[in-house]
């Protein structure tokens, strides 16, 4: 258990963020105690999004099941922007490459090896999930983590075979900066085949397996729900409701409309729960 703590001086736009009374500096320091999951009409890009979408996706949950996850990627990002600077540099500097090169693969691996071991975890908390689920097209559906090259080679020599295409483009072509969860049904992109209400069912059971994964570890998940009545029917919100209440976390909903405690749960088993109303900046409990 930890006492997290944040404040905002507005005059002098100043941050300050504490853990147990200590004072931080990254707000990922603050982060890593209190996984704050967002369920909002953006978030169905996940599936109908690009690759970078589901790259956050993933990278926000190894984030909290990987502590050291969150260095080394920001080591590789600082790597990678040396090498693209090299790689544009009008003269080739080929012994500096090869050193950028080695320094990219190795952290590259454990970026890797860290998204790979959660991505497991995620995938075995999908599949329990939409087993439980009455949803018609699990039985075609595949969920498969791409590392953003073909691992049957090693990142180093792949980078080295492909130097010209990349000094033409300017920027590193291989490696975690093109990971993705390739989502298919049949053998076909998730995006190309199911429907928009199929698609936001996708999501989100992703959200939720996410959300198990955490609560397997001990960690409570935090949920924002902003304005879910524009984007999901009566039943997405009862499933959605219903999933989130089965694990034990927190939930925070906003919306335009009032919310109808008795749709999200229609069997009356609602939780405790606390409504308040906002209007013009003051705040007021129902």
């Amino acid at each position: 258990m930890h006492r997290l703590g944040i404040s905002r001086d507005v005059l002098q736009k100043e941050t300050t963020l504490r853990v147990d009374g200590e004072g931080v500096r990254s707000l990922s320091a603050l982060a890593m105690h209190l996984p704050v999951s967002v369920i909002d009409p953006g978030v169905f890009d996940v599936v109908a999004g690009g690759p970078g979408k589901r790259r956050q996706f993933l990278d926000w949950a190894v984030f909290h099941v990987e502590p050291s996850f969150a260095s080394i990627w920001q080591q590789c990002q600082r790597v990678t922007s040396q090498r693209n600077q090299t790689l544009r540099n009008g003269r080739l500097d080929e012994s500096l490459l090869r050193v950028w090169d080695h320094q990219y693969a190795g952290l590259s691996n454990q970026i890797t090896e860290a998204r790979q071991t959660t991505f497991g975890r995620f995938k075995s908390a999908f599949e329990t999930l939409v087993r439980e689920v009455e949803v018609e097209w699990t039985d075609g559906l595949k969920l498969e983590f791409y590392p953003g090259w073909d691992t049957s080679q090693p990142l180093v020599d792949l980078l080295a075979s492909h130097r010209e295409q990349e000094r033409k483009v300017g920027h590193t072509l291989y490696g975690p900066n093109r990971a993705d969860i390739r989502l298919k049904f049949q053998g076909r992109p998730v995006a190309e085949t199911f429907s928009r209400g199929q698609q936001k069912t996708l999501v989100i059971l992703m959200k939720i397996a996410q959300g198990m994964v955490l609560s397997d570890m001990g960690k409570q998940v935090t949920f924002l729900l902003d304005d879910i009545n524009a984007e999901l029917d009566e039943g997405h919100r009862a499933m959605l409701a219903r999933r989130l209440q089965a694990l034990g976390c927190q939930v925070f909903i906003t919306s335009i409309e009032r919310p109808l405690v008795d749709q999200l749960w229609p069997d009356g088993r609602a939780p405790e729960y606390r409504m308040f109303h906002v209007e013009h900046g003051k705040l007021t409990e129902e």
